[in-house]
C-alpha cells in the first residue's frame, strides 16, 4: 500500500461540503497520480460526501492508494437506502427541500459515482447504514 487515510464525515455539516473530496485530490496531486484519474477520482469522492451530508448521521471515508488502483470505502450510519435499484436510477433523488435551495438533489450522485470509477459496489440496511465502494485502476 502506497498511502492510506480515514476521514470522518459528518450529517448535515453543509458547510464543509468538499473538504474530504479536496483533500484527497491534493494527495493525489502530491503522489503523482495522473490528473485524468484524479479528476474522476475526484467527481466521485464530491459525489459520495455530499451523500453523506445530505443523507447520513456520520460516515467514515477509508482513502487508499495501492499499487493498481485507488480504493474509496464510504461506510456511513443512518437510514440507508430501501430500494437501491430505484436510488441507481438517474434523475430520481430523496432530496428535500433545503438540499434542493443549495443546489443539490438532481438525482445523479451516484450515477456519476458509478460513472466515474471502474469498480463499483453499494450495500444498504435500512435502518442501519450504507457502504459504497468503488476504485479507479491506476494503469
Amino acid at each position: 500500500m502506497l498511502y492510506a487515510e480515514t476521514f470522518q464525515i459528518r450529517g448535515g455539516d453543509f458547510e464543509h461540503g468538499g473538504e474530504v473530496a479536496t483533500r484527497i485530490k491534493s494527495i493525489c496531486k502530491d503522489l503523482g497520480i495522473r490528473p485524468d484519474l484524479i479528476r474522476r477520482l475526484s467527481i466521485a469522492n464530491f459525489e459520495a460526501e455530499m451523500n453523506v451530508i445530505m443523507h447520513a448521521d456520520e460516515a467514515d471515508l477509508s482513502f487508499q492508494v495501492l499499487p493498481e488502483a485507488v480504493r474509496v470505502v464510504v461506510a456511513d450510519r443512518g437510514r440507508g437506502i430501501p430500494d437501491i435499484e430505484l436510488a441507481m436510477t438517474p434523475g430520481w433523488s430523496t432530496a428535500t427541500p433545503e438540499m434542493r435551495a443549495r443546489g443539490f438533489g438532481a438525482g445523479l450522485g451516484l450515477p456519476n459515482i458509478k460513472n466515474s470509477a471502474d469498480e463499483f459496489r453499494l450495500e444498504s440496511t435500512p435502518g442501519v447504514g450504507t457502504t459504497l465502494t468503488y476504485a479507479v485502476r491506476l494503469a
